[in-house]
């Protein structure tokens, strides 16, 4: 069975943030084949069937509901040991412990920032965590999408976090100026899911089925701009206070084997 590139698998994560299970239908499995199979990015390399579509979405739909309880206890376990501050030589500050109860975090999803290419990509479950020698918490993450072989460990406080939500259109008054977003950034040789700040939003008037808003947004990597419209856009559940990261981004489908 032919493989997917990294900017397929990013866009059939992007279709599955917005259709769910309507993403298995065999019409609409069709045209997203067909669509692959006429790119230019895949000139060159075998055409994809609806098939091979559908049964991605399937892994994906599966994943969805075995992998809920792993990644709860997993993030129980995060939720203690980041609450605890866990300290060099291994013991616990008391000062810190909030003895928060994590119970109602099954309902939480969430995505990491992978070290390959140093761009956000949905979790589907946490393998495994370890505390290194300066006190971090790292977890091991696989992603969604993605088989075993791209598992990787990743910092918990620099690149794990709550999922972003995908904007809908009559939701665009939520989006301001200066807020963090996760954005779609496409271009010629790569497609990735990006942290970038709102720097304007040009709104227009609309029904509530279809946003004519253009959103000015500066990406952090690089700090270029660009006018994206709202199906680029994906919300954050709360704005944080940091500023991410600025690390460049490494788009290279052979990352990833």
């Amino acid at each position: 069975m032919d493989r997917f590139s990294i900017d397929e698998v990013n866009e059939l994560e992007r279709i599955y943030k917005e259709m769910g299970e309507k993403s298995v239908d065999q019409n609409f499995c069709k045209s997203v084949a067909i669509s692959f199979s006429s790119s230019s990015r895949r000139a060159g390399k075998a055409s994809l069937t609806w098939e091979q579509v559908r049964h991605w979405f399937q892994n994906k739909l599966k994943e969805s509901e075995t992998n809920v309880a792993s990644t709860t206890s997993s993030m129980n376990l995060y939720i203690d040991l980041s609450e605890a501050s866990v300290l060099r030589n291994g013991q616990k500050s008391s000062s810190n412990a909030k003895g928060k109860r994590a119970e109602d975090i099954s309902e939480l999803t969430f995505e990491a920032r992978s070290s390959k290419d140093v761009a956000w990509h949905d979790v589907a479950s946490f393998l495994n965590y370890r505390v290194l020698s300066t006190g971090e918490l790292e977890v091991r993450i696989r992603y969604a999408g993605f088989g075993k072989e791209q598992d990787e460990w990743i910092n918990v406080k620099e690149g794990v976090r709550e999922r972003s939500i995908p904007l809908e259109p009559s939701e665009c008054h939520k989006v301001n100026d200066g807020d963090l977003i996760l954005c779609f950034l496409e271009k010629h040789d790569y497609a990735l899911y990006v942290d970038a700040r709102v720097v304007k939003v040009l709104r227009r008037l609309h029904g509530p089925t279809d946003c004519r808003c253009i959103f000015i947004v500066r990406y952090v990597h690089d700090k270029t701009e660009e006018g994206v419209s709202w199906n680029r856009l994906c919300c954050r559940p709360t704005q944080e206070e940091c500023v991410p990261e600025e690390i460049p981004l490494n788009p290279l489908e052979d990352l990833w084997g």
